[in-house]
């Protein structure tokens, strides 16, 4: 039986105990119904201001009933709700320990600041990509959705250094930035990128004014959710087939095909293979649409005779059980 289930069922008993001990009073001395509550609740309290009234022998071995029953019952009564307050504040705060030691663990990990409606659907993805992610939200409205998703969290400004530290910001992967301002975004990037310049953050611009101000902050890549979905419904009308293979690629749409990018280990035995030699098309069935070199230059659709070299980064295009097979050759 859970605590707050307990403490309902200790509320109705006493009122019951009210109830029969004032009906009772009323019944054998013919009193009032104030005079007879006013009396039990003196009884049960055990405060000894007196008798109201005269009272009869049935009235006194009512009385006596009732103490026996109204003192073990308030103490039970007073027991459960202290229980509920301290059992409450004690499984909280450790609940919060459990958190931050699990947060206090992670590395390569993503920090999702701002759980609404975007930053939830954020979550949820990079956690079907079994990736680790922390929340920092500082509505409070919000914490039992995060513990429905079960999601790593902190409550609490997302700009705020030490809410920074304490989600490993020294230790994460990525930060992304999904508060409901621009200028809350803006304040956020400067203070990560003032933390950790080497972060990399993906921030959301309400108003396209704002992109700039995000880049100059340290943002590495700036989203306009309202611009990609116009952009989005154009292509959906324009290109509806280019649109429903990209859904089937970076959606989950129960297919197996999936684009991925591939960091090139200088560990790495591809590392000096060309394309066609690597085995990546033969024996993994997998299409190099890009790489991308170390300097930032892209090659799209790069020829068989393209030299793999460490500091690339492969994006590919295939079967997950493959995707993975490559990425285990390219980062041994």
């Amino acid at each position: 039986m859970s605590r707050a289930i307990k403490l309902i069922i200790a509320v109705c008993l006493s009122v019951l105990l009210l109830t029969l001990g004032t009906v009772g009073y009323m019944l054998i001395e013919g009193w009032s119904f104030m005079d007879g509550l006013y009396m039990t609740v003196i009884t049960l309290a055990t405060v000894g201001y007196g008798e109201v009234h005269r009272i009869s022998q049935a009235g006194r071995l009512f009385t006596v009933i009732l103490i026996v029953l109204g003192v073990g019952f308030t103490l039970y009564v007073i027991g459960n709700v202290v229980q509920f307050l301290v059992e409450g504040q004690i499984r909280t705060v450790l609940g919060r320990f459990k958190l931050e030691k699990q947060i206090s663990r992670l590395r390569d990990h993503y920090i999702v600041c701002g759980y609404g409606r975007i930053g939830r659907a954020l979550s949820g993805f990079l956690i079907q990509k079994y990736l680790d992610i922390v929340v920092i939200e500082k509505d409070e409205g919000r914490i039992p959705v995060m513990n429905e998703d079960g999601v790593l969290y902190l409550v609490g400004e997302a700009a705020d250094p030490d809410n920074l530290v304490k989600a490993g910001l020294k230790r994460a992967k990525g930060l992304l930035a999904v508060l409901a301002s621009d200028a809350d975004n803006v304040f956020l990037v400067l203070t990560a990128k003032r933390l950790n310049p080497d972060i990399f953050i993906v921030a959301r611009a309400v108003q396209n004014s704002t992109k700039e101000t995000l880049y100059s902050a340290g943002a590495n890549n700036v989203v306009s959710p309202y611009d990609l979905g116009a952009r989005r419904m154009a292509h959906a009308i324009l290109r509806p087939s280019v649109i429903q293979f990209l859904e089937m690629a970076f959606v989950d749409s129960g297919t197996d095909i999936y684009v991925e990018e591939f960091p090139v280990s200088a560990a790495s035995r591809l590392v000096g293979c060309k394309l066609i030699d690597s085995g990546i098309r033969k024996d993994l069935d997998l299409i190099i649409i890009t790489i991308k070199k170390a300097d930032g230059a892209m090659s799209f659709n790069p020829s068989a005779d393209t030299v793999i070299e460490a500091g690339d980064t492969l994006i590919a295009v295939g079967a997950s059980r493959n995707l993975l097979k490559l990425s285990k050759r390219l980062n041994p």
